[in-house]
């Protein structure tokens, strides 16, 4: 490779001698170390991703107004699982310093106790989240045309949320272990099972009823509940999985094991807030836009999902290396395979920024030939192109920090950008200077760079792989 190249992607490159510790890998051994994990990993996510834009493309033939009112149960949906995305911030921290430690014991106590706080927790939300549907909505930004479909929809998810959390739980743990592989099995036979029958409840094809939205709604439902039982089967007690259901560990709560798992998810519960509490307000903005808007957001927001569902991969990658590389007392590895998960996304983010350069427009009209959202819609990719590469490096950063259990810094930096300048320029840049939906993806970008700074800054520094766990 050129010298720019190899001083950018080579392993021997990446570190200070101050930093190294030990005998490093080499370059092809660094990069298939990463891919093995990333990639089930990155496919788990996309096709996750995927699924959420087929729902899209699937009730588009509903029109603008029931586009519109499945996405606004995004984001309240969002809030009631961010609880369970906090606690698998800390599942997967600590289950992977147990598996760097080879603690088998430690990782199946953390991941016992956890996931019976993910029921109890999950029982209790699905619940008020079903009460509650209609205040929820309309506070968030639903209008006239879209409320109806949306409370019966997002009600209908609700009932799904003890499977989600659960099974978050249970692929956050086997995630911390390396076991990318069962996730992506999970998500690719659950998401399977949602499209399917989206495809038979939603139009009522081959017989079956007609339900439309709540037919998407149902879908979802029958996946979750598909993705519970084959993440249990995952735990199935055999000697080749590090990872197994243990009745004592349910049942019996040790304040030393919950501790580390509890001061992780704690601060990535704040984190959490901040995120869902600045996206609530951003999409409550462009919903106030109008129905169309809100249509062509929404999207604009899954065609996002799935670009950044390749770095998100890479980021469960990164965290999960990283830990385990600090449950060795190897910093230096920790660093050195965060860099190889970012250099891979840049070569991703190349290619996506191109993507939606060149054929943003077709993009879009895959969804709605509506021409006002093809003309929006198109304008905002342009952003989203110009945006990936820091989004991307910011995402494995973070995930680095937060395997390592610097997740009050995180939680800092989505209080900044997400909780106050996200939402603040957007209203500004969507209302007092006119720029509508255009004005308002561009506080993405302005969000997206802020953070992309400040985990760059504290990556380098170096710190979070000082933290105990």
């Amino acid at each position: 490779m050129g010298a720019g190249l190899r001083k950018l992607y080579a392993a021997d490159e990446m570190l200070r001698p101050d930093q190294r510790q030990g005998e490093l890998p080499s370059t092809r051994e660094l990069y298939r170390d990463a891919g093995e994990i990333a990639l089930p990993a990155v496919i788990d996510t996309v096709l996750v991703a995927m699924v959420s834009m087929m729902d899209t493309m699937m009730v588009s033939s509903l029109g603008a107004a029931a586009i519109a009112a499945v996405g606004i149960t995004n984001q309240p949906k969002m809030i009631i699982l961010a609880t369970f995305m906090a606690l698998n911030v800390g599942v997967t921290a600590v289950v992977a310093r147990r598996r760097g430690q080879e603690d088998r014991e430690g990782a199946n106590k953390v991941l016992g106790q956890s996931l019976s706080l993910c029921a109890i927790l999950s029982v209790i939300l699905s619940v008020l989240g079903a009460v509650y549907a209609r205040p929820l909505l309309l506070f968030a930004g639903a209008q006239a045309d879209m409320i109806e479909a949306a409370t019966v929809y997002f009600q209908i998810l609700m009932i799904g949320i003890p499977c989600s959390a659960i099974t978050l739980c249970i692929n956050g743990a086997q995630r911390g272990c390396g076991n990318t592989r069962i996730s992506m099995k999970i998500n690719l036979t659950a998401n399977a099972v949602n499209i399917v029958f989206n495809y038979l409840l939603i139009g009522g094809n081959l017989g079956f009823p007609r339900l439309e939205v709540a037919g998407a709604a149902i879908a979802t439902v029958f996946g979750n509940v598909v993705g519970l039982l084959m993440a249990f089967y995952s735990l199935r007690g055999s000697h080749e999985h590090f990872l197994r259901i243990e009745l004592h560990n349910l049942l019996r709560i040790d304040r030393r094991t919950v501790a580390p798992v509890v001061s992780v998810g704690l601060s990535a519960g704040v984190e959490q807030v901040f995120m869902r509490i600045g996206f609530f307000l951003y999409i409550k903005i462009i919903a106030s836009l109008g129905t169309t808007e809100m249509a062509t957001h929404n999207i604009c927001q899954s065609v996002l999902n799935l670009a950044f569902s390749f770095c998100d991969g890479l980021g469960v990658a990164a965290a999960s290396l990283s830990g385990q590389s600090l449950g060795r007392k190897r910093s230096d590895l920790a660093i050195l395979y965060g860099k190889a998960c970012q250099r891979i996304s840049l070569v991703i983010s190349a290619i996506l920024a191109s993507t939606f350069i060149f054929f943003g427009r077709y993009i879009i009209m895959a969804f709605s030939t509506e021409e006002v959202i093809v003309h929006l819609g198109t304008q905002v990719l342009m952003i989203i192109a110009v945006t990936t590469p820091f989004q991307a490096a910011q995402c494995i950063f973070a995930s680095c920090l937060r395997g390592g259990g610097d997740t009050r810094y995180t939680a800092m930096v989505a209080m900044i950008s997400i909780g106050i300048f996200r939402p603040l320029i957007a209203w500004l840049l969507c209302y007092p200077a006119g720029g509508g939906l255009v004005g308002a993806w561009c506080s993405y970008f302005i969000d997206q760079f802020v953070r992309f700074s400040l985990v760059g800054i504290r990556f380098a520094k170096g710190r979070w792989c000082q933290m105990k766990l």
